[in-house]
């Protein structure tokens, strides 16, 4: 296929805007707002100076907004925020698991209530439920406890012999080598001047004295001061639970009335949006939760239970650890995993027990997290990696190990939040799993960071989804509108657009040979007839139009508009035409403006112009259509892309013969059917 090469910016001559019709002004166009959402005048593309010219050198890069005073409020609301977390945790931490516990207690009580049981009563059993399971896993664990620490002077030949080979291995040989750099460093060291002699006779006796050495003695502590001891660490623990037991109870209890006050409280002038926000948060957290603690339990079961197979000492002290850090994912599960192997380790002469339970944990965690987490609730839990690790970092920073435990719900919740906050929406960004640009932006700024090989992959990663004219059309020509807005502002050097055209149409040329097939439209749905519903090419023609198309060798002619980006545009509709079997010929705007060109003629079939600029309708492009008219009078023209259409306003063309293609697939079936009136 015949590409067109992209044309040197600075090639574009001053005189053309002149030429080719009338100033922007008077067109009564150059005063709508742009697109971008910024709020300033559209700059028309003839109204753009040329970039060699002194109008063009000068920068016109709008400055930055300002900081405003509600950016200095939210700093310092989030500062107080943090402040009031970190200070406040003894009273938050309780709310807190209360919060999260009455998510995952309550599709079991709306279970008990679809089965007649009253409210109280299904409240009642579903905490009581919680709390023989919390107290059975309690006592299990202080069992295993127990029962490894009355173990473990059992091992402690194999541990001290452990220890002592690797302290040979690692500090002995770091050790040995210390001496030897400190003899050495004797050696060239100079000898130190003699001590100065003792005082003896009177000056002996002049010395003052040393102080006679004190020492305290705390008195025996009495009974009920070894019962505070040894029962405080138990006490805070039971009180915590039991306010956080009471306070779910409440939460339970009160659901709609909590949920009605948020409503009132965040959003009652918008009910839909709030309820909406609160349901879909309730909804999204408890089907988490519930699904979380399923994998976990079974995670940490089948822990234990392979654990005690290979040996383990301590097996169902393992798997609760891992079902209970495993709420921290990536990194939860990986504690536990390194616990277990270095008692592992640390028992037997040999590693082989160290070895396979490590490999029993990276098996269990990898069935896990890629065949029981998607099945449930999705391959993504809705945090990105580096998010679930930053969030761990800062919640064991606020709150300890509790906050290490709650770190990923806890994020969870702000992000479903930030989704309906515009405010909170920036957290949803940082924090979430969703990409943070569009294909489309993605694809232009790997191509303003002159990177077309990544550029290249998202395009093959897009392909097995989309359809390579889906891809131009809502990626590249995408792309190219945000380059479009650049180069009309003036943010975009010469150097700079030629790279991008060269990068683009070097991914054009590396497309040229994708497997389409995959992706097939029916015929029946392309406007043009049926073809008894077999399945076709997205970019194919029905075969009765494609039939009408003349085979004398005459190809339609594409034509680009003066854009930066429209050489490229037309070596993209060059590749889909070629695609859909339709014979085309691509030339250049200066060519065709030439008077003395004679691409153009009274024989000429068709004619497509392809540009960026057709849906702002400049006078250039007009003007372009009305002299393509007096060359080949009895041609069929289409003007293509997003053109305006007659009904919508000020139009390219007036004439009946002339169609306008809104997307690249009408575009490629008008030039088919521009081909076909021809021959007719």
């Amino acid at each position: 296929m015949n590409y067109p090469q992209p044309p040197d910016a600075s090639s574009r001559r001053p005189s053309d805007s002149a030429s080719d019709g009338p100033h922007a002004g008077s067109d009564g166009a150059s005063e709508r707002l742009s697109d971008d959402g910024s709020g300033r005048p559209y700059v028309m593309p003839w109204q753009v100076p040329h970039p060699g010219s002194a109008a063009g050198r000068r920068n016109r890069v709008f400055p930055p907004s300002t900081p405003t005073i509600h950016t200095l409020a939210s700093v310092i609301t989030g500062v107080a925020v943090v402040c009031a977390l970190y200070f406040g945790r003894a009273v938050l931490i309780p709310i807190t698991l209360s919060v999260l516990l009455s998510f995952l207690l309550a599709p079991l009580v709306n279970t008990l209530r679809r089965v007649r049981l009253p409210e109280f009563l299904s409240i009642l059993i579903a905490v009581l439920a919680t709390v023989l399971a919390l107290a059975g896993v309690s006592a299990l664990i202080g069992a295993q406890i127990v029962q490894l620490a009355a173990d473990l002077p059992q091992y402690q030949e194999e541990i001290e012999q452990k220890v002592q080979t690797v302290q040979e291995k690692t500090v002995g040989r770091a050790d040995s080598l210390m001496t030897r750099a400190a003899v050495a460093l004797q050696r060239v060291t100079p000898t130190p001047p003699p001590a100065p002699p003792q005082p003896r006779g009177r000056a002996a006796r002049n010395q003052p004295q040393q102080p006679m050495p004190v020492e305290v003695h705390t008195p025996a502590p009495t009974p009920l001061q070894l019962a505070q001891r040894a029962f405080s660490p138990v006490i805070a623990p039971l009180e915590t639970g039991f306010i956080v037991l009471v306070v779910t109870i409440f939460i339970l209890l009160q659901r709609e009335d909590l949920r009605d006050r948020l409503i009132s409280v965040f959003g009652s002038d918008d009910l839909h949006r709030t309820t909406t926000a609160i349901n879909d948060a309730s909804e999204r957290l408890s089907r988490y939760f519930v699904a979380q603690l399923g994998v976990n339990v079974s995670v940490g079961a089948v822990l234990a239970i392979g654990l005690a197979g290979i040996g383990v000492p301590g097996a169902l002290l393992f798997g609760a650890l891992a079902a209970l850090l495993r709420f921290v994912p990536y990194i939860g599960i990986w504690i536990a995993a390194v616990l277990a192997t270095l008692l592992a380790a640390a028992i037997q002469p040999q590693w082989t027990m160290a070895v396979w339970t490590l490999i029993f944990f990276i098996v269990v965690d990898v069935v896990a997290g890629q065949f029981a987490e998607p099945m449930l609730y999705g391959r993504r839990s809705g945090l990105s990696p580096l998010a679930v690790v930053v969030a761990a970092i800062f919640w064991s920073w606020l709150w300890g190990p509790i906050g290490l435990v709650l770190s990923t719900p806890l994020t969870l919740c702000i992000v479903t939040l930030g989704r309906y906050v515009d405010r909170l929406n920036f957290l949803t960004i940082l924090l979430g799993d969703q990409p943070a640009l569009t294909p489309a932006q993605t694809c232009y700024q790997r191509l303003l960071a002159d990177d077309p090989h990544e550029a290249l992959l998202q395009a093959d990663r897009l392909l097995n989804e989309m359809p390579l004219i889906d891809y131009y059309e809502q990626v590249v020509f995408e792309g190219l509108r945000f380059a479009r807005n650049d180069v009309l502002r003036g943010v975009l050097p010469a150097e700079q657009i030629a790279r991008i055209n060269q990068a683009l149409l070097d991914i054009v040329e590396d497309l040229e040979s994708v497997d389409d097939s995959r992706h097939t439209r029916n015929g029946n749905g392309n406007g043009h007839g049926s073809n008894g519903g077999r399945k076709q090419d997205a970019t194919e023609l029905t075969p009765e139009l494609r039939a009408e198309i003349p085979d004398d060798g005459r190809a339609l002619l594409c034509v680009p508009g003066r854009g930066a980006f429209d050489d490229v545009a037309v070596a993209v509709v060059c590749q889909l035409l070629g695609r859909a079997k339709i014979p085309s010929t691509a030339t250049t705007y200066e060519e065709v403006r030439a008077t003395r060109a004679g691409m153009v003629d009274a024989q000429t079939a068709a004619i497509c112009v392809v540009s960026l600029d057709a849906a702002e309708s400049p006078p250039y492009l007009r003007n372009l259509v009305r002299r393509l008219r007096e060359r080949a009078p009895d041609a069929s023209i289409v003007v293509g892309v997003r053109a305006v259409r007659r009904d919508e306003g000020m139009s390219i063309a007036d004439d009946a013969r002339t169609q306008l293609a809104p997307t690249l697939r009408d575009l490629v079936d008008a030039c088919g059917v521009a081909l076909a009136q021809r021959q007719g």
